[in-house]
């Protein structure tokens, strides 16, 4: 009988050794902290920053790209309301937010086309 009190004694004392203490909680708890940062957070900033950027730069006469795939040169740029009128070709102009341009394409891109 008392052989197995000492086995019984001797598994409670190996499951708390091995369930941790609070300080390795709050490790872990860091490290996924910084994962989500480095992986998530920071390229997400980044990119809104890019754009935020490229949505300062865009200027009349620019070449540009919108989200829907159109390729225009901005006409007109409304800074109290954030809306850009783009000319697909001579005949076709549209207004659109100026969030929705993707990209900035260098000088000529319309005339390649």
């Amino acid at each position: 009988m008392s052989l197995f009190i000492s086995q019984a004694h001797a598994a409670a004392e190996g499951a708390a050794a091995a369930e941790g203490g609070p300080t390795q909680m709050i490790i872990m708890l860091v490290v996924f902290a910084a994962i989500f940062y480095f992986m998530i957070y920071r390229p997400q900033a980044r990119r809104t920053k890019e754009h935020k950027n490229l949505m300062e730069s865009i200027s009349k006469n620019d070449e540009v790209l919108t989200s829907g795939g159109l390729i225009g040169k901005v006409v007109k740029i409304s800074a109290e309301n954030e809306y850009v009128q783009i000319e697909l070709n001579e005949a076709n102009t549209i207004v659109i937010k100026r969030d929705f341009i993707t990209a900035v394409l260098p000088k000529g891109t319309l005339k390649s086309i």
